[in-house]
């Protein structure tokens, strides 16, 4: 596991899934988010891949009850998260709009308070609605 830590922060191009135990991934998919840049844009599954028991798909950073509301919260996390989902569910070109969306915009038209700027979590879902629309 630490070597593959140290790999995931000098090299983390080499990676695109990473399979481990819960706990282990809690870990990893934070390091992963700190690598991006923010907690905020990371997503996260937990798998089932036989499909027999439910998976559950979310932002790594939780809920981050402490900033619910404001409207200062990275909704990219969450919205990723859902573009997994859809691929899990065989709903695979959806899914590539939406991560196609996030790719053209974070960075540049979308810069939330956690990467330094200041467009709000209602602005930044606009701006990624807008963008899907335009790629139909």
């Amino acid at each position: 596991v630490d070597a593959a830590a140290a790999s995931f922060v000098l090299q983390p191009e080499r990676f695109d899934v990473i399979l481990t135990t819960n706990m282990i991934g809690d870990i990893l998919s934070d390091l992963g988010g700190a690598t991006m840049g923010s907690l905020g844009l990371g997503p996260s599954g937990n798998i089932n891949p036989e499909k027999e028991f439910p998976s559950m798909f979310e932002p790594i950073h939780g809920s981050a009850p402490d900033i619910a509301g404001k409207g200062i919260a990275n909704p990219i996390g969450q919205i990723w998260s859902g573009a997994l989902l859809l691929e899990h569910l065989g709903e695979v070109a959806a899914a590539a709009d939406i991560i196609s969306a996030i790719e053209n915009t974070v960075g540049s038209r979308i810069l939330t308070r956690d990467l330094g700027g200041n467009t709000s979590t209602q602005e930044a879902v606009r701006i990624l609605i807008d963008e899907i629309i335009g790629q139909a």
